[in-house]
């Protein structure tokens, strides 16, 4: 459904990523990054606690399906009762892959720019934030046909994913295989200690079941950045107008039930998977279209960027 008031996009302005843009947001991303989660790393040339196989123990956790049973740490497993491996610090580069959702859903946006701007443009300042650390980038989107961008370091890997960015970010892929196949391959793509960007929409999003995040997140760092419209946490007390094919629609916001339904629709589902996934350990940001798309990297205890 298209709105059809309130829309302050001037023609041809945010609809379309661009490479001079995301270029731009070089500088957006070199803030101090937020405090590390005392269970990931940060990597880099030097030794670091990521989830490498080196020579230093850094600690141990749960073992999971796929780990190495040369490592189980048979003390803790002893002690505990459950089965854990020991983890190393690792003395190599560390990958950083951003997961693009293109879901139709994100080519819409009534301030500023659409979704899909901002995701491009919050990819981009990913990018650049994990050049600066000393990562090598890499990308991936939900695609059958399209192989993912593999990892390489520098201003050339940046520039790689941006190009990327631009393209699936212009309009709807015809390929879109869905968030569920982009993150299988992401997961085939990543070694362990790497650390993955998922930039979604929040609805395909809530459709991964929690086992799945869980999973990404024992062999990874994980931040899932979620785009969404102003209007859809915010709308006005009043009425609004939408247009479906030759039909209009009144949303009669003033109707304590009717708002009800927008609420479960665009809020709560969005505070319950912040809930769920930052109690494992994920971070979750929700990221207006017409917010600052470097905001979520600096230290703040709001996680809702608006």
């Amino acid at each position: 459904m298209a709105v059809r008031e309130r829309s302050v996009i001037a023609p041809g302005a945010g609809v379309v990523p661009s490479l001079a843009e995301l270029v731009a947001l070089r500088g957006s991303a070199l803030r101090p990054p937020a405090p590390r989660r005392g269970r990931v790393g940060h990597a880099g040339q030097a030794p670091s606690a990521t989830r490498g196989r080196g020579m230093e123990y850094a600690e141990s956790r749960e073992y999971v399906a796929g780990d190495d049973a040369r490592h189980i740490d048979w003390r803790v497993t002893a002690r505990s009762g459950r089965a854990h491996t020991k983890l190393f610090q690792a003395e190599r580069e560390r990958v950083s892959l951003i997961v693009a959702d293109t879901d139709p859903a994100l080519y819409f946006g009534t301030r500023t720019r659409f979704k899909s701007v901002q995701a491009a443009r919050v990819g981009a300042v990913a990018a650049w934030s994990a050049q600066h650390r000393g990562d090598r980038i890499a990308a991936v989107r939900g695609s059958e046909r399209e192989a993912p961008i593999p990892p390489a370091g520098g201003t050339r890997g940046v520039l790689r994913v941006l190009d990327a960015l631009v393209r699936w970010y212009a309009r709807p892929p015809q390929d879109d295989a869905g968030l569920e196949h982009a993150l299988k391959q992401a997961a085939r793509v990543l070694r362990p200690g790497g650390r993955l960007l998922v930039l979604a929409d929040p609805h395909r999003a809530l459709a991964m079941p929690i086992a799945q995040w869980a999973a990404l997140a024992q062999h990874h760092e994980v931040e899932l950045l979620l785009m969404v419209d102003a209007l859809e946490l915010e709308p006005p007390a009043d009425r609004l107008d939408f247009l479906a094919g030759d039909t209009r629609v009144r949303v009669d916001l003033q109707d304590a039930r009717v708002r009800g339904h927008w609420d479960a629709r665009f809020v709560e589902p969005l505070q319950g998977l912040q809930a769920v996934l930052s109690a494992r350990r994920i971070g979750v940001h929700v990221i207006a279209s017409d917010a600052d798309s470097a905001g979520w990297l600096a230290p703040r205890a709001p996680e809702v960027v608006a």
